[in-house]
């Protein structure tokens, strides 16, 4: 016999259970429609439980979801443009590119008239021919200088020796000659006394008169021996004369000859300023073949042309013709809030939402400037003041296409863009 049940019997309130169960209805009637209140009751508590899970669930998986990145609509399309100017002055005969139009690196977009240039060259040409035939001549002269030099210098001294060595001959015939004027003189005064002696013996008839004609013959002989000793010693002199004047002769030559040495480095200097000047028309040479080739205007880069220059017009120096847009070069300068810039890194990826086409493009951060946009303007604010009231700064950030993704070009510098860059 099963256990009776000791259950009490659930508490009704009546004041809620009045108005819904009729007087009429049974003990079990009533029962079922409690336990379904209660069921409902239950259902509905499980269903707010779980109402409140999913929202706080989604509520934390939002919070994540937004502040995973940061966006910004302050952002736009940049490149480097590439001004192209004329680096020589002339008349412009052609023009290869129009408006707009898509040039390679290294098309020829303008062309100068280069006849001016090609007459420069030539003549460039024609003087460093000059030049180099010069210093082809001085360099030949250099060694034949030195050889003859060397030969000068040996000979001089040969000929001061020899002209020393005939003085000191002249001078030891000079005194000779002056030796035998003293005898020639000695002897003529000898013969004169004797022929007086004998003239006095003659006349005393001591001597005969063929001896005294000896002695005066002997005296006379003495005489023309002393007038021929005489100019034998002039001869002499003059000869000691000219072998000095040929010593002072060889050693003036020899002094020329000295100064031989310092002529051959005035001849190297000469040569070493003709290749100098060799260089320096080599040098023209090519600055005038380098003006000769700026008479064709390149594209320094591939990109989409603008261009103010037309035929007939006369350029100068540094003068700007032309503009090169370089489309596939182009990035992203998004300009975030300094309270954005907490966890930015460089190489988070970014989404660039752009309204010219609806596409979106992807990227990824490459670098955060070094300072905040108006410091870069030509008047940076002055924030020094009594009145001073914070406002929240924008710091531009440079933002990379990913490979491949501007394959079409269509994206173009100052475009609007919006950028999100994913945190985590």
């Amino acid at each position: 016999m099963p256990a009776p049940d000791t259950t009490p019997p659930p508490v009704v309130d009546k004041t809620e259970e009045a108005p819904s169960i009729p007087a009429s209805r049974t003990e079990s009637e009533r029962l079922r429609a409690v336990v379904a209140r209660r069921r409902t009751k239950r259902r509905r508590f499980w269903l707010f439980l779980g109402v409140a899970l999913v929202l706080l669930i989604g509520g934390f998986f939002l919070w994540r979801y937004f502040s995973s990145y940061e966006s910004t609509d302050d952002a736009q399309v940049d490149v480097h443009l590439y001004p192209v100017s004329a680096r020589i002055s002339g008349y412009v005969i052609a023009v290869h590119v129009g408006d707009n139009q898509y040039v390679q690196k290294g098309t020829v977009l303008v062309e100068i008239d280069p006849r001016d240039y090609q007459v420069a060259v030539d003549k460039a040409r024609a003087d460093l021919a000059s030049a180099e035939a010069t210093a082809r001549s001085l360099n030949i002269n250099v060694p034949i200088t030195s050889v003859t030099t060397l030969s000068t210098l040996s000979y001089s001294g040969s000929d001061v020796e020899n002209a020393t060595a005939g003085l000191a001959a002249a001078e030891k015939q000079l005194a000779a000659a002056q030796d035998q004027v003293h005898e020639a003189e000695a002897n003529d005064v000898k013969a004169q006394d004797d022929v007086k002696r004998y003239k006095q013996l003659v006349d005393k008839q001591d001597v005969s008169a063929q001896t005294y004609d000896y002695a005066v013959a002997a005296a006379k002989s003495s005489t023309a021996a002393v007038a021929a000793a005489e100019a034998n010693e002039a001869a002499a002199g003059q000869a000691v004369q000219q072998a000095t004047s040929r010593v002072a002769q060889a050693e003036a030559n020899l002094r020329a000859a000295q100064t031989r040495p310092q002529q051959i480095e005035t001849t190297r200097a000469r040569a070493l300023s003709a290749i100098a000047d060799v260089e320096q028309k080599r040098a023209a040479l090519a600055q005038a073949e380098l003006n000769l080739g700026y008479t064709k205007i390149i594209a320094p880069v591939s990109g989409e042309v603008t261009k103010t220059v037309v035929v007939g017009l006369n350029v100068q120096p540094g003068q700007q013709m032309l503009t090169v847009v370089p489309l596939q070069d182009v990035w992203i300068t998004a300009n975030f809030k300094e309270t954005q810039m907490k966890y930015m890194r460089p190489g988070q990826p970014v989404e660039i939402s752009v309204d010219l086409n609806g596409r979106t493009y992807q990227g990824h951060v490459d670098s955060i400037a070094g300072a905040t946009g108006p410091e870069f303007s030509v008047l940076p604010p002055e924030n020094a003041t009594g009145n001073y009231v914070k406002i929240v700064q924008r710091i531009p950030v440079k933002v990379v296409l990913n490979p491949g993704e501007n394959r079409d070009l269509q994206l173009r510098p100052g475009m609007s863009v919006e950028a999100k860059v994913y945190l985590r």
